[in-house]
């Protein structure tokens, strides 16, 4: 049979002892397999990919032992191995995570948990960005050093280091992320980035990040007086802007700030940008009120796109709409890589070619004209708004079936009725 077990520096389970005890071959993580009670002739092979190591084992005819760092089945190998057609048992240890948090003296039921492992580093910057209690789990390519270069100095953290986990070297280093741009690492496997301000959290029933807002398109009131797209039509540009924690959206000319507030209550980073001081004061002070990140620049985005952050999605909001607009679709779009949503307040003239130029960059294309109309006979109706909206690599709507579902069976009926199906 094959057996996961997870080593944190504890001593093993009586369960581990004895899966080790009788396996033929161990394969584990380099400075894991030392100090095993292995029996005499237990093969080893140290290797920092078991899974790949496992391949061509015939674990049906030996006992295999992989021995990895902490709980396989968090962030782990079990995944893998399951999708592999292994039915593995699993003799956990303390996560990673557990254990830096522990490191640190801080409660972590609040935390956000990422990885910027396998190319997912910018998501996990995104979601430092957003979050004031993140651990990032960590690889080559996407340490303390990738981390703090991409958040300093516009996001305010500050890093715990985790190095070498209960091995030989073990280190757990407090620094700000301008030092850990500079400073050499040893294995630093997990790093908790952390807004001092608001680190602690608060308690609550439910694990990890503050969940997703109860409402949303809240009133034009709870943005200011500065003006705004008004709660409908800020609905469906949330809708298809699709905010979600790893994302980076850009709030660019809508007036209140109130869209990029909104994507922020849904755990995404995001940058408010606007080329008038006085609104961009006004957005501040909205951003304040209402307790979430978001981030100001200042300028017309078609000369400082290039010095932003990579976006996911662009909201173009009404101060383009007849001043610019296409040139500003074009700016946007036309971003190596370019954003995978794209939405836009535009003008009866600016609509039509707004849709060629995403077109023409690759995007699936619509727009539509959105007017409200009060029940109040006292009220007049509301100006139609158009918005624009396009996506790329959009997927043809409907849902595939899933390779493992199961057909649709037919049980006997009841006696004197007819077959029901299951």
């Amino acid at each position: 049979m094959l057996t996961l077990v997870g080593r944190d520096g504890s001593p093993l389970t009586e369960a581990a002892r004895a899966a080790l005890g009788r396996a033929s071959l161990v394969v584990g993580e380099p400075g894991r397999l030392d100090d095993l009670p292995l029996a005499p002739g237990t093969r080893k092979v140290a290797t920092k990919d078991v899974a790949e190591a496992l391949k061509g084992v015939d674990v049906s005819g030996q006992d295999v032992v992989l021995v990895v760092d902490g709980d396989p089945g968090y962030f782990g190998v079990l995944r893998m191995l399951l999708e592999q057609g292994h039915a593995p048992e699993a003799l956990p240890a303390a996560p990673l995570v557990t254990r830096a948090f522990a490191h640190a003296g801080m409660p972590w039921e609040d935390a956000l948990v990422v990885s910027a492992r396998g190319g997912h580093l910018r998501q996990a910057v995104n979601a430092c960005r957003a979050h004031p209690k993140v651990a990032v789990l960590t690889g080559p390519g996407a340490g303390p050093a990738e981390l703090a270069r991409a958040l300093f100095p516009v996001t305010p953290r500050s890093f715990v280091v985790c190095e070498d986990l209960d091995g030989p070297k073990e280190r757990v280093v407090y620094v700000r992320p301008a030092e850990a741009t500079t400073r050499p690492w040893n294995n630093p496997a997990v790093v908790l980035v952390l807004d001092n301000r608001h680190a602690l959290g608060e308690s609550r029933w439910i694990s990890g990040p503050v969940p997703a807002p109860g409402g949303w398109a809240l009133p034009s009131e709870s943005f200011g007086d500065g003006p705004g797209l008004r709660p409908d039509v800020r609905a469906f540009v949330l809708a298809k802007l699709g905010p979600r924690v790893g994302d980076m959206v850009w709030d660019v000319e809508s007036g209140d700030g109130s869209v990029g507030i909104e994507c922020a209550r849904f755990g995404a980073a995001v940058v408010a940008v606007d080329r008038d001081y006085a609104t961009c004061e006004r957005i501040r002070e909205s951003v304040r009120l209402h307790g979430v990140k978001v981030a100001m620049a200042s300028g017309d985005v078609r000369s400082t796109a290039a010095h932003l952050p990579q976006p996911d999605a662009v909201f173009l909001g009404p101060g383009f709409a007849g001043r610019g607009g296409p040139e500003a679709v074009r700016t946007c779009t036309g971003l190596d890589p370019a954003p995978a949503r794209l939405v836009a307040v535009a003008s009866a003239d600016d609509a039509g070619t707004m849709l060629d130029v995403l077109a023409g960059q690759g995007f699936t294309a619509d727009a539509v004209q959105l007017q409200a109309t009060p029940l109040d006979a006292q009220e007049p109706p509301e100006d139609p708004v158009i918005v624009v909206w396009g996506e790329r690599d959009a997927q043809v709507p409907g849902r595939r079936p899933s390779r493992t579902a199961r057909p649709i069976e037919t049980i006997p009926g009841l006696p004197g009725g007819p077959d029901v199906p299951a």
